[in-house]
Parts: structure tokens; sequence; C-alpha cells
């Protein structure tokens, strides 16, 4: 019959997506049922369903509710009421009710229609999991998220059970319930939920469907919410793409891409193209949804936001007002989106300086998040952070202690989500997201409270709990995976070890790096990175135990009682009254001290500006053109030159940052130093005193990330093989010599450090080999490799040895201008997140992992050709050793010490890929190495630390005096380069 080939072939456009090719058909499968004479029988009702099915999804919801309306009467009076296609047409009509915010017109429907179901086809139905599921959203979008989970889960058991894991149904109820868990807070949930139905969407429908274009728009939602917005924002642009294919210009999930773009423009200061995209789509939303739809509220509040972001308050009271007034109408005073609206009017009210109006609100907005959501959920702690900001403008620190410290307990929960979802450039992200909250914190105590005590434990406790947070979770990460290895899990560490040689051999690869193919290959390794590094993180969470938050007494008592913790932070002062887009100023740095009894201390040492310039110039005198070293050798008055000039601009140097911290040491001569940003690449040791001493010749350094290393170090993991020796590497073979002028100098690499990776060319190091083969007649049982046995496979296969001692060259690659990310806005992390329209905006995405930019030569480096590796192993490959067990690591090679130092975590180098792989301590350089007095360090150095009288640090502390006292060997060139991080005490071997 022909009415029923063309119901088949529109309910088959349909299952493709192709809404609007689908209704013709429908139409005229209607004409000719109605010609026939069958215009009220159950024939035509299942044809007007059908047609208001293909106006649902393309979003025309007025022209598809009568249509409901009428197949539900003709289902009724044909079939009798209790028939399931009357509880099908009930089901379609309550659900164009829940999309238009008219909740309680489909609450009844829902509920009669799942009776229906229940009674007519069993409990275990698939119409009846649909119905489930679809009651389930409707709780979800009400708030009511302890009614929506059990009905989220009793949907999925059924469509697994009835239609297969892997059926669309099944990723439908599977990408519902995950955005329940992202809701509520639960990333660590919702992630493999998303992840799962994205994948059933795209092998059951194809890449161009609308529903995956939902469950793209889904996930990156998650990650936007997260501050992930490099991962999120390829994943809306995709999402964009098929809708706008798909469903037309004018449909309400158009509006919500537009929304983003809106938001990305916001972050770049283009407000006017960020107005008319907005203004756009909330045209779409009001057309669709009628003007008192709760999306057409959330697009009043972002125009709104953009409005106060400009300091244009005017237009931006009444524009919330808008949205609060709808929300309130659409789902009641006590829905988490009107907690959410409350907090971003009472921040325009305080952003005016009108405490008065705020202070209510964010007191009401807080008290429906705690009750709709609970005491941990994210937004509770912006509620929290908020309220402290208008307490500090009023003046009133006590109350901004209090409140901010509840704000920070409930951040700490969310950030242990947030590190345990994604790669490392997403923990970036959201640490990155948080860190205004630490400013707030330093600025509280520093700024308005400096004599405070309970602010200057609040300020160190939450740089204990947030600085070198990424390198302490990854850390852990890899060794809960390596401690309980499934073949699953083994698989994921395999999978990364192989992808990031493929990603650094690619890197460093003799080609031309500019083509097309270059850099998509070079992208699709990349991204297969990072999501094994998030698949590897989301594993290790259920190996990982639960530990209780940092806090200052834990790492108090681990000081020991001759040494101070010296804790720095880079930070931007707040200013409360300031509007947002100046809230934050310059920045500073702050320090804190902490002995093993008695309560912190702390000095403000004021602008980062000053220090970086003192840093430069110490720097410079530091680096000495192989020349000028000979000269220093045999030339005594230019040698006390030199030293004059670096004592000069390391006593500046000093006066700016340790001066002051020294007047709080007390009778310590241990100093736990964890400096931040540029000062992570400075040599402490070096800086003169008001006495004109390096400070080496009163104290030792030890050097960490964070205080919190201390509660690590306090862990004892056995090594698992003896000492590996790794030294003098042959670079050229096989293969030709190199012509390189590299090829004839005798340092460790060369002054000039080109930023084309294609010409990165090693020469030989002449005394290396003596220094491997003194170290290992030092050792018990030592393995020995030299030459060509001195290979990358040789290193990458260690497991724990009790020692690892590398002598080579060693390099870093400085950034290139367009490498470096532009500087982000954080102005508007005051306001919540109100729909999943998204009004947060979208950040820059690095153009690579900053451990590819450092590394070291081994054998085969200069012609790229060393068995299956190239010879240059990077610091992200470095990073996947099992060092857990490994007692020392020495990098005897030039500046190991350096990389990208990044404010708040530390060096993005051989420093840090060594820390994460688990090495206990580690001893390296800052600057190019010359090779002899390198030589007789490091012999020095391991007859010291290996007769178990001195530790670490102080082994090292005692060469570097007996160099100083050397008149050759003065100069801090010689002996200042090598620092030692991590455990400090002696190795007991």
């Amino acid at each position: 019959m022909q009415f029923v080939l063309l119901l088949q072939e529109a309910q088959q456009l349909s299952e493709e997506g192709k809404y609007s090719q689908a209704i013709p058909r429908l139409e005229s499968a209607l004409v000719v049922v109605e010609n026939a004479g069958a215009s009220e029988n159950s024939v035509t009702a299942v044809i007007i369903n059908e047609l208001g099915m293909q106006h649902y999804y393309q979003g025309n919801y007025t022209e598809a509710l009568p249509l409901f309306q009428k197949s539900l009467a003709i289902f009724e009076k044909t079939l009798g009421i209790n028939h399931p296609w009357v509880a099908k047409s009930l089901s379609n009509q309550a659900e164009i009710y829940r999309v238009q915010g008219n909740y309680t017109e489909a609450l009844p429907l829902f509920q009669r229609s799942r009776a229906i179901y229940e009674k007519a086809l069993g409990p275990n139905h698939p119409e009846v999991a649909t119905i489930l599921n679809n009651l389930a959203e409707l709780y979800r979008v009400q708030g009511n998220y302890t009614e929506a989970l059990p009905l989220f889960q009793k949907s999925l058991a059924i469509f697994e059970k009835v239609l297969g894991a892997n059926d669309p149904a099944v990723a439908t109820s599977l990408n519902n319930q995950a955005e329940l868990y992202s809701l509520q807070g639960k990333y660590t949930k919702a992630l493999p939920l998303f992840q799962r139905s994205l994948a059933i969407y795209e092998k059951a429908l194809g890449p161009n469907h609308p529903d995956l274009a939902q469950s793209l728009n889904n996930l990156a939602l998650f990650y936007q919410v997260q501050g992930k917005y490099t991962e999120a924002l390829p994943l809306f642009q995709r999402s964009e793409a098929i809708f706008e294919k798909a469903l037309g210009p004018d449909h309400p999930n158009i509006a919500s891409s537009l929304n983003n773009q809106a938001a990305l423009y916001s972050l770049q200061g283009k407000y006017t193209e960020a107005l008319l995209l907005f203004q756009r789509s909330r045209a779409i939303y009001e057309k669709a949804l009628g003007p008192d739809h709760p999306n057409v509220a959330a697009s009043l509040s972002n125009q709104a936001e953009l409005y106060s972001l400009q300091g244009n308050y005017t237009e931006a009271l009444p524009l919330f007002q808008k949205s609060l007034a709808i929300y309130e109408k659409a789902l009641g005073t006590d829905h988490p989106w009107v907690a959410a609206s409350l907090n971003n009017l009472a921040v325009l009210y305080r952003d005016q300086g009108n405490y008065t109006e705020a202070l209510p609100l964010f007191q009401r907005s807080r008290a429906i998040l705690d009750k709709a959501l609970g005491s941990d959920y994210p937004d509770v702690a912006t509620s929290f952070s908020n309220q402290s900001l208008l307490y500090l403008a009023q003046g009133n620190t006590t109350s901004a202690i209090e409140y901010l410290t509840q704000g920070m307990k409930v951040q700490e929960i969310a950030l242990t989500s947030f590190l345990a979802t994604g790669s490392e450039s997403q923990k970036q992200a959201a640490v990155r997201k948080l860190s205004p909250t630490t400013y707030i914190a330093i600025s509280l105590h520093l700024q308005y409270a400096p004599t405070n005590q309970k602010a200057g434990n609040l300020a160190l406790r939450t740089i204990l709990r947030q600085k070198g947070r990424i390198l302490d979770f990854t850390t852990d990460s890899l060794q809960a995976i390596r401690n309980n290895l499934t073949p699953d899990n083994q698989k994921l560490l395999d999978d990364l070890t192989s992808t990031y040689t493929q990603l650094a051999n690619l890197y460093y690869k003799k080609t031309d790096n500019n083509t097309p193919e270059y850099r998509q290959q070079l992208n699709i390794l990349k991204r297969k990175a990072e999501k094994l590094e998030a698949d590897l993180s989301l594993a290790s969470v259920e190996f990982r135990k639960i530990s209780q938050p940092v806090t200052i007494e834990a790492v108090q008592k681990l000081i020991p009682t001759d040494a101070a913790l010296v804790e720095i932070m880079q930070y931007k002062p707040a200013d409360a009254k300031a509007k947002p887009g100046e809230r934050f100023g310059k920045p500073h740095y702050a320090a804190y001290i902490l002995h093993s009894t008695g309560a912190p201390q702390w000095v403000d040492l004021g602008a980062a500006e000053p220090i970086h310039k003192a840093i430069t110039a110490f720097r410079n005198t530091l680096f000495l053109e192989q020349d000028k070293q000979s000269r220093l050798r045999i030339d005594r008055e230019f040698r006390e030159k030199k030293i004059a000039e670096t004592k000069a601009s390391a006593r500046t140097l000093d006066k700016l940052v340790m001066a002051s911290i020294r007047q709080k040491l007390g009778n310590a001569k241990h100093i736990l130093l964890s400096p931040d940003s540029q000062l992570n690449l400075v040599p402490f040791a070096a800086l003169v005193d008001e006495n004109n001493q390096y400070l080496v010749e009163n104290y030792t350094i030890t050097y960490l990330t964070s205080g919190r290393d201390l509660i690590r170090l306090d862990l004892d993991f056995p090594s698992k093989q003896p000492p590996m020796i790794v030294a003098a590497p042959i670079y050229d073979k096989p293969g030709k010599p190199t012509s390189e002028p590299l090829a004839t100098n005798n340092n460790r690499s060369s002054n000039q450090r080109s930023p084309d990776i294609d010409n990165l060319k090693f020469g030989p190091l002449y005394k290396i080999e003596a220094e491997g083969k003194a170290i290992a007649e030092m050792l018990p049982n030592e393995i020995l490799l030299t030459g060509q046995e001195a290979t990358e496979n040789a290193i990458k296969q260690v497991k724990s040895p009790e020692i690892l001692h590398i002598a080579t060259h060693g390099f870093f690659r400085e950034p290139k201008d367009e490498e470096t990310s532009p500087p982000l806005d954080s102005s508007r992390d005051n306001f919540i997140l109100e729909s999943d329209l998204g009004i947060q905006g979208l950040l820059y995405a690095p153009v690579e992992n900053l451990l590819l930019r450092s590394g070291i030569a081994l054998a085969g480096a200069n012609i790229r050709q060393s068995g299956t590796e190239d010879g240059i192993m990077t610091a992200l490959e470095i990073a996947n050793l099992n060092l857990t067990g490994t007692k020392l690591v020495v990098l005897s090679a030039c500046e190991t010490g350096v990389g990208e130092a990044k404010v708040g975590e530390g060096v993005y180098g051989l420093r840090r890929a060594l820390g994460i792989a688990g090495s206990e301590s580690q001893l390296i350089s800052l600057w190019v190495v010359a090779d002899f007095e390198t030589k007789q360090l490091m012999i020095d150095y391991y007859q010291r630390v290996l007769n178990n009288q001195e530790g670490r640090s102080e082994a090292l502390r005692q060469v570097q005096l007996g160099m100083l006292g050397d008149r050759i060997y003065q100069h801090p060139y010689y002996w200042a380069s090598f620092m030692p991080s991590g455990e400090w005490e002696g190795m007991g071997i």
C-alpha cells in the first residue's frame, strides 16, 4: 500500500536525522489515508504522531503539540485509554511540555504514560525504559536529582538487557545519567558514561546525526564547566556543524552553539561580536520556546554578564532581573538555576558597591545550592568566595576569612575530581580556572590582614594544597596503576609509552616540519596522547588511596628541627572593590616560612617584575662562553672581575628575595626551598648575603616543588634493580661523523641554542666516559653502558634502579613567539554557569606538550637512528619511566634543570619528568657546564654521598664549598650549576 511505503521511507529518513525530508512523505501518507476515508482510525493517528515527532526533532514545538494532542484523541477513541499507543502519545505530549518548561503539565502525562506501559507491556519493555528516561529528565531539569538517578539507572538496565549494550537508546540513557552526575559535581562518574555514549552514537548513527551532535555538545559542556576549554572547543565546533546541517539555522540547539561562540568572543574582548550572537541566540529561543522558557532566561543572563564585564551595569541589571523572574516562574524558587541567577545578580550588586542588596541574594543562593546539591557542590565554593569578597570590600576581614575558608574546603573536593578526569593539559586548565581563589586567599592575608594569623594559615594552607598539585596527582596516578596492574591498564601504559615515543621521534625528525602533512600527523599523535593520559588518570581513581587534604600540621611534623620550609608563590594582588576586569593587579611574590614548631611566618616580597629583571641579570653573569672559561682559569685579574660582577648581581637579587626571608629563618641551617615561576631557575646557593658570603657558606639548600612533597618523601619504596650508569654515547654512529662546529666543543652543549629542531647536533664529550667508569667503580653490581650501548632503549627498560646516572648532552629548546599562549581573562569566575548552554569562554589550545622541549642525547642522536628509537630522549618520554624506588637520579648534563617555568607548577622539563617517574631525589643542572669540572664534581659528590655520613644535599654542599675554596674554581659558574631536589637524607646504600 502506498501510505505504508511513504511511512517506511519517512521513518528511515528520521532515523538518519533527515527530518525535513521525512515531513512531506508523512504529509502525503496522511492525505492518502484521509482520501481513503480513514481519517479517524489508528493508522491515521500513527502517521499524525510520527509527523509530530519530526516537528519536535526540528524544534517546531508549536507545530508538534497539536499533532500529538490530535493523535492522542484518536488513539483513545479507537484503541481505548490503556493502549500502548495512548501511552506513547501521552509521553510525546509530555515531552513537548518539558522542553517548553511547562513542568506542571508534563509530570502527570509522564506518570500516566508509565502506568499504561508497565501494565500493558510489563516492567522490562524498551518503551517502559524510554518513559523512565523521560520522566527522569523531567526530574533532572526540575533539580530533583534524588528522584531522577534511580530512574535513569533502571532505564539503562532495561535498554542494555533488551536491546544490547550498543543500541542508540543505551547511548541516550548513558548520556542523560552522565549529565546528572556532572550537575552533581561527580565528574569521575560522569566522564566514562559520556565517552561510552559518544562511542555508541558514532558507531550506530554515523558522523552526522543530530543525536551525536547533542552528545558532543554535552561532553563539551562537561569539559567547559571544569575549565577544560581546549578539550571543549573542537567538540562544540563539530556539534554546531552537524546541527546546522541537519536542523537548519533556527533550531534551539543552534542557539546553544551561538552562545558558545559568543563566549569565546567575550573572552577575546570582542564584545560587539559577542553581543550580536547572544542576541541572535535569544531570538531563536524566544521564537521556538516562548519568552518565558528557562533557556531564554539563560540567554538573558549571558547577555547581562557581557554588559557587567564591560562595567555597563545599567544595561545588565534589568536583564539579570528578568532572567531571575523567568527562572522562578518556570522552575520554582528552590531550583539550582535560580540559585545561579541569584548569585549572578548578587555579583552585579557587589561590583556596584551595593552590598546591602547583594548579601541576602548570596545567602539565599547558597541556601538553595546546599539543599538541592549538597554542601560539597563546586558552585557552593563559588558562592562562598563571592560572599567573602563582599565582606572584604566592606572591611569585614573576620567574615571574609570565615567564608573563604569554607569555600576553599569545597574547592579542594572539586579540584580532586577535576584532576581525575583529564590529560596533563586538561589538568592545567582546571587548576588555572581555580587560581583566582588562590590569589584572593593570599591577597586577603597580605593586603588586607597582614597581622592576622588565621588569614596567614589560610593562605599557606591554600598554597600547600594547590601548588604542584598536578605533578603530585600525576605521580600518584602512575604509582597506583603500576601497583595494581590489570591487562587493560598495562595496555594503557604501553600505548602511552609508544605514543610518547612516536610523538618525540616525529617532533625531532629530520624533515620539513612546516608541511600540512607533518602538522596533521603531529596533531593526531598529540590528541592520541591526550586521550591516553586522560584514560590512565581515570583508570587510576579506583586504586588511589583516599587521602585527607594536606594540612599545615601534616607538613610541619615532617620538617627537621634544624630546617625551615620556605614556600614562595607568585600571585596577583586582588582588589575587592575593583571592577571584574580590573580586580587582579600585576604579579607579586609572597613567601611563607614554616619551622618544625610554631606558627607560620610570612613575607611579601613585592612586585615580580624587578625580581625577574634581577634574575635575568644574575643568570647572565653565570653563563660564560668557551673563550671566557679558559681565561677564567688562567687570568687572575679577569677571574676576580667576573666574580665581583656575579656577586654584585647575586647581592641585588638576594636583597629582593632572600634578605627578608632570612630574618624569619632563626637557627635553621637547612632551607627546604620551594620556589615559584622564574625563581625555579635561580641557584640560590650562589646568592650573596649582607656579609658578602654566598648562601652555600651558611645553608644547605634542598629544592622542592611544594611543601606537600614532604608527605610523599615520607613514603619508602624499594629499589628493584642495581645502579645504572649511562655515559659517553656515540652520537654519530651508525653513520658519518658530524661536521658541525659542536663536534669539537668540550662543553656539555652549545651556548647558542637553535630554535630549529632540525639543527640539534651534539659533539663528543671527552671526559664523561672516565666519569662513568670512575663512578661505576664505587657502586656494587652496577650496570655501565657507554658508546653505542648508551641507548635510549636501555634507559626505557629500567625498572626502579637504585641509582640512575646519565652523563651526556642535555638540551632545552626555547619556545618561539607563536608557541606562547596569550594571557587569559579570569573576570568571569565569579559567575555561576546557569544551564547547559555554555556561558563561559573558550581558551587557547597549547601548541605542544611542554615536556617535548627538553631532553637528553643518547647513542645515534645526531642521525636520529638508534634501533627502534631516535637517540633523542625527551622529558615527555622520561616522565613515563618507572623510577619509583630509585634513590637518586643524576643528570650529569647541561641545562637538565631548565624548562618552561609555570606559576604554581614548577618547571616543565627534565626536573618535572623525573618527579612524575617517581624518583626519590634528583641532581640536575641550570646551565651549560664544563666537561672536565663536571667530571670531578660528580666523582667527589659520589665519594661523599656513598659514605652515608652526609645527606644527599649536604654532600653536594660540601663539594661546592671545596670548589669555592679553590682559587681557580671560585666562580659560581663552576660549582653552582647543579642543584639537589627531593629527598635530602642519606641513601643508606
